[in-house]
């Protein structure tokens, strides 16, 4: 015993004194090189487009200000981001004090973390930039960057390179133009490639102009403009709503059938604490509710106290009013309406703006102001009674849609309440389909939902079951999207999949019940394939939506072909890589194999390709703009066949890989 204790000191003790000398100081943006995750959440696609939104936001912070009316973002042929505004333009003038007296207050502002005019200098009254890390952070991680503004009838030009490095001071080189803006701000920064190696440079146009839309709905009348200029993406859009995020929410629910026309829309000031509240809704007659929270510009994806507040006040005036006038809808020994029951099908943004947000670190997923609950919750509960009172034909259509709501839901927990009665009879309670891991951690453990008998056998045998659980699932699921959970709830496959995972379903769900921390759909590489996957996420999305928050959800990547090299098997995931592969062996000869189903391959090559930890290739489903996702999931999933057709048509430029 002595001697295993010596052997792990040993191995385990430094071998060089600890002392001043290894204490690493990281001056400058030297941090955000280091550690650029910290800053951006990951250098992958979304750490790349974040880039792009810090830039805007300063922008847009500048119209909430009310100096800026039009903001245009260019995606340039040589792979460069331009953000212009008419705002005021960053000051020009040397810094007063400290360390970086003298310095330009743009070269400040580009070079040091924290530096901004949004703690409390008076620069803003809101602004949705909290931390003052924003542009410093995408120079610190670009090629290059350069800055133009336009102030005081003068324009001023900067250049940064290798990561952030000033070229030459802040310069006037000229008068702004006669004819265009007469201040603002541009700036163009080059992506470091390295630094964004694991999936490239390239910026997705659907990704920007979806992010564009929602910041000029959440700001009534700013033009915000789009041009994509690279070689065969070429486009433009221009964004400008004067209605705001009353044409937000009519823009959500076009893919849906909306349960009346009027959107009820209040708007609040409270001057004295600097507040401001905005809410719009209306209901659909679809099942979901897509309640959707800004603070200051930014998705509160989490919620927060603004969409406490508001739900708090709708559940409580819709009841008093369901129980009010002379043939209440509500009797007097019935229960209140659930808030659940009251949001099925309603489609809101709850907008606000306050002077000092409370957000839940640099991602700004939560509010966490107390006092605009109280604040959100008075004015819904003033103008939602009076809007009913006004528009009683849709305040009744609004009840009534709310009592079928809570009828379902009565059946649903009694659907719910027999499935547990039934797997409780039947022992551990697990579906008999599931070849379950011998893990008990659920943080090592892994469901591969597989498509099919012949592809759950030749999985089984390819699985490492210590960690890895198999459930076949038959055919296509139901598509929730067009069922309440009720109806759910009586589909086997669905059945299957809420007890095999273990974290409930719909408002039950909980995240911290899962038993798997990777659920991975794993299906045939081909149509049928891909519109199984799509059913399952719609499930997941609508009735288990913590499970894709907390990054739980997965996707396979089985390759579409194989050929060989000599006597050596090599696969190829897509077209993309069939393509690079023929860029590295111009003379290979073979044509390749398309394997097109599970089924077909045997479990040496399932398990290689697709199921191994160690070679796989796991794609991994997000959910970073809550309202965005809800319209993405009705539009592809719903009734409405032209709003699916003009998605597809309006977004196939940005498609990777297309299986026909």
């Amino acid at each position: 015993m002595s001697s295993t204790s010596a052997d792990s000191k040993s191995a385990t003790t430094p071998s060089v004194e600890y002392d001043a000398s290894a204490i690493q100081v990281l001056e400058g943006l030297d941090p955000v090189r280091k550690r650029p995750g910290m800053y951006i959440g990951s250098t992958g696609l979304a750490g790349l487009h974040h880039l792009i939104w810090e830039v805007v936001d300063n922008s847009v912070d500048e119209a909430m200000a009310g100096f800026c009316t039009r903001i245009v973002v260019t995606l340039t042929p040589e792979g460069s981001c331009r953000v212009e505004d008419n705002g005021r333009g960053v000051p020009v003038d040397p810094y007063p004090s400290g360390p970086h007296k003298g310095k330009s207050a743009v070269e400040v502002v580009l070079t040091v973390l924290h530096a901004g005019g949004k703690f409390g200098g008076g620069g803003y009254k809101v602004s949705g930039g909290l931390h003052g890390v924003g542009v410093s952070v995408v120079n610190a991680l670009s090629e290059r960057l350069l800055i133009t503004i336009d102030k005081g009838g003068k324009r001023y030009f900067q250049e940064y390179a290798d990561g952030g490095k000033p070229q030459a001071k802040l310069a006037a080189i000229g008068d702004s133009p006669a004819a265009g803006r007469t201040s603002g701000t541009t700036v163009e920064f080059w992506p470091d490639a390295g630094v964004f190696a694991a999936e490239g440079t390239e910026f997705v146009a659907r990704t920007v102009l979806e992010r564009l839309q929602t910041m000029a709905f959440l700001n009534r009348s700013l033009e915000i403009a789009f041009a994509d200029e690279r070689p065969g993406k070429e486009q433009e859009v221009t964004y400008l709503y004067k209605g705001g995020i009353v044409d937000f929410v009519k823009h959500l629910n076009t893919s849906k059938e909306a349960l009346f026309v009027k959107v009820a829309h209040f708007e609040a000031t409270d001057d004295d604490e600097g507040q401001v509240c905005d809410v719009a809704m209306q209901w659909n007659t679809g099942y979901y509710e897509g309640v959707h929270g800004y603070a200051n510009g930014i998705s509160t994806t989490e919620g927060g106290m603004h969409v406490e507040g508001f739900r708090t006040a709708l559940t409580s005036v819709i009841n008093k009013y369901a129980r009010a006038g002379k043939t209440p809808l509500l009797k007097e020994k019935d229960e209140n309406l659930a808030g659940e029951d009251i949001r099925e099908g309603l489609t809101a943004i709850v907008a606000v703006k306050l002077r000092e947000p409370q957000f839940e670190g640099q991602t700004k997923a939560k509010l966490g102001n107390v006092s605009m609950r109280s604040f959100v919750q008075k004015v819904v509960n003033e103008k939602l009674a009076e809007w009913l009172e006004e528009n009683p034909a849709e305040a009744n259509r609004i009840v009534k849609k709310a009592i079928s709501a809570a009828q379902a839901r009565l059946a649903a927990k009694n659907a719910r309440n027999a499935i547990r009665r039934k797997t409780a009879l039947g022992g551990a309670g697990m579906p008999d389909k599931l070849k379950d891991c011998a893990t008990k951690n659920a943080e090592e453990a892994e469901l591969f939902i597989v498509e099919g008998d012949s592809a759950g056998g030749t999985a089984l045998n390819a699985r490492e079951p210590r960690t890895q659980a198999l459930l076949p699932i038959r055919g296509k699921i139901l598509n929730v999207e067009r069922a309440r959970l009720d109806k759910m709830l009586k589909n086997n496959e669905i059945q299957a999949l809420i007890t095999a995972i273990g974290g409930g379903v719909g408002e039950e769900f909980t995240a911290e019940k899962v038993r798997y921390h990777k659920v991975i759909a794993l299906c045939d590489a081909d149509v049928d394939g891909s519109h199984i996957r799509t059913l399952l996420l719609t499930f997941f999305f609508r009735q288990m939506k913590p499970l894709v928050e907390h990054g739980y959800v997965y996707i396979a990547q089985p390759p579409l072909y194989s050929t060989e090299i000599g006597k050596q098997k090599i696969y190829l995931k897509d077209d993309l890589a069939k393509n690079g592969f023929l860029a590295e062996h111009p003379n290979h000869k073979k044509d390749f194999s398309r394997l097109k189903g599970l089924g077909e391959m045997d479990w040496e090559e399932l398990k290689e390709t697709t199921m191994d930890p160690s070679k796989r290739t796991l794609l991994q489903v997000t959910v970073e703009e809550a309202a965005l996702a809800d319209e993405m999931t009705s539009v592809l999933m719903g009734d409405d066949v032209e709003s699916r057709k003009a998605f597809i048509q309006k977004n196939a430029k940005d498609v990777r890989f297309l299986d026909i």
